[in-house]
């Protein structure tokens, strides 16, 4: 590895590094804002789900902006919109503001992180990026594994504001850097799919709003009806739209091949319930258990751990025993740790562990056997439009299961007391099951190995 490669790689390490360190801590702290800014429940998912709505939709976009206008230009300017908007986070002084800024902080990290895994390969030849991708997902998996206890220790310590100003030092650092030590690369003049994101924006918006808003304004109300039923038909016409323009953000052809149309499915599902159990874990143990934010940062990293522990042995293992399999182990597995979760919610953190441990396992086992499943299908040439589209679903994922969650938990639970709170966990919990189950139904669809190569050979 030659100098150039060390300071790409490390930048783009560091930019990850950040992006993931952020979106865990926020998790660590909901309770602490919530007391702070005076927010409701459905406030605080917005805290969450506005980050991965603009991120998601925009993910795609950022590469091709990359491609058109210079990767490292567009890295620079995903990485000051992210450190700009982490510090309207901080100043923030109601929790509408701080909906807001999380909104563009999606919109950088949507520049940063497709374009960090460019960076990368365009520096490393095809022998040398297996390893390099292992020591930039290694530090991306140690922002995930120490993330809840880092937003302990800080909204202990300090105050929640902090977990923002944190990106202030570390993004500067990375811009300077990043504009000496990166040379500029421009790829294949990309086209931007204004119309599908535009669609797909809206559309998910209006479904979203519709689950956020449903308890509060009543399930039959006008306004959830309106935004519910224009979700759907502005999503459907997303459909029609990427069927027929040049330049697709999410081309409509891999859907006919079936491991790209199982395997994302049941990665969706997969990030569902992984986002719905994040939202509400800390938030039990504060509640419930009446620890600090600091111990409930350490309760949940066992959990955190199994995705360092077992992500790279489960995806070593599935290039040798195919993705079937490990996609529908780790959804049965989910299924039990989240049912038993659901089961004893109220008890001991002792009578929770095991269940943590095996659903963080399973869910480990699912991610990178349902990434392979679906991208592996596909031409060579198209990996990158895969990879991207395969993002962007598994961060939809997580938006409809916060907001389904959230929804769950509103109707049945609340705040007002641990008695309450715990009611609601637990509902939020079995919809949780309900998501990993039906995902392991999904995922008894992916072909196995052989079948795939027969996909290829079809196309």
């Amino acid at each position: 590895m030659n100098t150039k490669q060390a300071w790409g790689l490390g930048l783009a390490s560091l930019a990850s590094f950040m992006m993931a360190l952020d979106s865990l801590v926020v998790t660590t702290t909901l309770s602490t804002i919530r007391q702070d800014l005076a927010a409701s429940v459905e406030s605080l998912e917005w805290t969450v789900n506005a980050y991965n709505l603009s991120f998601a939709v925009l993910l795609l976009t950022g590469a091709a902006l990359g491609d058109r206008f210079g990767r490292r230009r567009m890295f620079v300017v995903g990485l000051a919109v992210f450190t700009v908007a982490s510090v309207a986070c901080a100043l923030s002084e109601s929790i509408g503001t701080l909906i807001a800024a999380r909104a563009v902080q999606g919109v950088g990290a949507a520049l940063v992180l497709p374009l960090s895994l460019t960076l990368i390969s365009t520096l490393f030849p095809p022998p040398q990026r297996g390893k390099s991708m292992g020591l930039y997902l290694g530090i991306t998996g140690l922002a995930t594994f120490s993330g809840p206890f880092i937003g302990g220790v800080i909204a202990d310590g300090l105050a929640w504001q902090w977990i923002f100003w944190l990106n202030l030092p570390i993004g500067v650092i990375a811009i300077v850097l990043t504009a000496r030590r990166v040379d500029e690369s421009v790829g294949p003049n990309t086209t931007v799919d204004i119309g599908g994101v535009a669609l797909v924006t809206l559309g998910a918006l209006g479904i979203v709003w519709a689950l956020v808003r449903g308890n509060a304004a009543g399930w039959s109300s006008a306004e959830v009806l309106t935004t519910l039923i224009l979700g759907v038909a502005l999503l459907t016409a997303f459909v029609f739209w990427e069927r027929r323009t040049k330049a697709p953000m999410l081309p409509m052809r891999f859907f006919r091949l079936r491991a790209f149309a199982t395997a994302n499915p049941a990665n969706f599902l997969v990030f569902a319930s992984l986002y719905g159990m994040l939202f509400f874990l800390a938030q039990y143990f504060q509640t419930v258990l009446g620890d600090g934010p600091l111990q409930a940062g350490l309760r949940l990293m066992p959990w955190t751990a199994t995705l360092m522990v077992f992500a790279p042995i489960a995806g070593r293992l599935a290039d040798k025993l195919g993705e079937r399999w490990f996609m529908v182990g780790g959804l049965a597995l989910q299924t039990l740790g989240a049912g038993w979760i659901a089961t004893v919610a109220g008890t001991d953190y002792l009578e929770l562990l095991p269940a943590l441990i095996i659903g963080g396992a399973g869910l480990t086992m699912a991610m990178p056997a349902a990434q392979k499943a679906a991208v592996g299908v596909v031409q060579p040439q198209e990996i990158g439009q895969a990879s991207g589209a395969f993002m962007m679903l598994r961060i939809f994922g997580g938006v409809f299961g916060v907001a389904i969650t959230v929804a769950v938990f509103a109707n049945v639970g609340g705040y007002a007391s641990a008695e309450e709170f715990s009611r609601g966990f637990t509902a939020a919990m079995y919809a949780v099951t309900a998501f990993a189950f039906i995902g392991m139904l999904v995922a008894l669809g992916v072909p196995d190995k052989a079948k795939t190569l027969e996909d290829i050979n079809a196309r």
